[in-house]
């Protein structure tokens, strides 16, 4: 029979989660309770005490509690809980986890559901799900279940909330998953303007025999695609798009943040990178761009997004910190340079067309390379079929090595 956890401020909200624990057994799931509050528990006994939870994370849980500062409870009762899930699932204890909260609770349930591997179902009733999610959610499946009212005792609305959550988490844990061909994941990296290059780059892979999953360099993308890279799902990694870099450089929308690049090389998961779409910075519609950036060359991509290309002296930089980070990779590590272009718009006759910009990318790059990055610097642009296949045969060499 399944097992669901259940993360609960019990001092709080233990009528509620004497609820949704009598909804789940009553949809045949076992329930285990975890105590992430700091008070004594009302209503409902749990199966890891909030002394336990603490502890996990070398905190005590009267001492947070004699303190009276919330927000530092908070923080340690969700670093403790996060041992505490983490450790459950590796001893097959737990095949699921839900929770009910504020801003407060989330905060604490969060981090533990992120704790586990994609695929493991996660759901979070929460106040704050019909607003800003990502620092709820970060790069993997946790599912926001918006409250509608407030968590404050089972009311006609709350109760008809809860019941849908537990039954939307007993159908997770108890779905089956279909097999499949077992095919290696290979995981690629994508934007508008380098859709042509990975589109070849993926069908080149299916050739060799690969299952590709092609991640929107969005930010969430490039950070979901290093979540699964660094819980073992990638026989390789195709890192095209780079372009989450520029963002958090820069200041743009879509940055992915400060480790974007390293999961991979960390995990020993053969790569090989490129420098797609590092000739632009992103943000919203036209109106939205910082006003320090008028004078900069801008390009409307379309009503909600509005690109700046990026400087030489911000290609400088970027180039020397993907170097940095390509030399500590651990597995084996390719580079292609697209002498001719980073994207669709950066080729000559195009706006973002800036030699100066791409030779100090180039620069940059070679200022921090260690000798242990193999190197391809080729004449095409990042979308000429030639420079795709090229990247997606080396990639496969370089898997088929490390499994022989």
């Amino acid at each position: 029979m399944p097992v669901v956890g259940l993360i609960g401020t019990l001092d709080t909200k233990g009528q509620e989660y004497a609820f949704l624990r009598d909804r789940l057994q009553e949809a045949g799931v076992e329930v285990l309770v975890i105590d992430a509050g700091i008070h004594e528990p009302v209503g409902l006994d749990p199966d890891v005490p909030r002394d336990e939870v603490a502890r996990a994370a070398g905190n005590d849980v009267a001492e947070l509690a004699a303190a009276g500062d919330r927000g530092a409870a908070v923080t340690a009762m969700a670093a403790g809980t996060e041992v505490i899930v983490r450790t459950l699932y590796d001893e097959g204890r737990i095949d699921g986890l839900l929770a009910l909260g504020g801003s407060g609770g989330s905060s604490i349930a969060a981090p533990a559901m992120r704790a586990l591997p994609v695929g493991v179902p996660k759901l979070l009733v929460s106040t704050v799900a019909s607003g800003d999610t990502r620092p709820y959610v970060g790069a993997v499946d946790v599912t926001m279940m918006y409250s509608v009212v407030d968590i404050s005792g089972v009311n006609r609305v709350s109760a008809r909330i809860m019941a849908n959550a537990a039954g939307a988490i007993a159908g997770m844990v108890g779905a089956s998953v279909p097999e499949s061909e077992g095919k290696p994941l290979v995981a690629a990296t994508m934007f508008g303007v380098t859709t042509p290059c990975v589109t070849t780059a993926r069908e080149r892979l299916e050739e060799h025999g690969y299952e590709v999953l092609v991640f929107h360099a969005t930010g969430a993308g490039g950070q979901s695609m290093e979540a699964l890279a660094k819980d073992g799902f990638l026989a390789g990694v195709l890192d095209a798009t780079t372009t989450e870099l520029a963002d958090e450089l820069v200041g743009g929308v879509l940055s992915a943040g400060p480790d974007r690049l390293e999961a991979a090389g960390a995990a020993g998961v053969p790569q090989v990178v490129s420098l797609g779409a590092l000739d632009m910075v992103n943000f919203g519609p036209r109106e939205s761009v910082p006003s320090r950036f008028d004078d900069r060359n801008l390009y409307v991509h379309n009503p909600t997004i509005t690109l700046m290309r990026t400087t030489p002296e911000e290609c400088g930089e970027l180039g020397r910190t993907i170097g940095r980070k390509l030399s500590a990779a651990t597995g084996p590590t390719v580079l292609f340079i697209p002498e001719g272009g980073v994207s669709m718009i950066a080729v000559p006759g195009q706006p973002f067309h800036d030699p100066d910009a791409d030779d100090a990318l180039i620069a940059g790059l070679h200022e921090t390379l260690d000798d242990s990055v193999e190197v391809h610097a080729r004449s095409e642009d990042i979308n000429d079929p030639a420079y795709a296949t090229a990247m997606a045969d080396r990639l496969h060499e370089l898997i088929q090595a490390a499994r022989a």
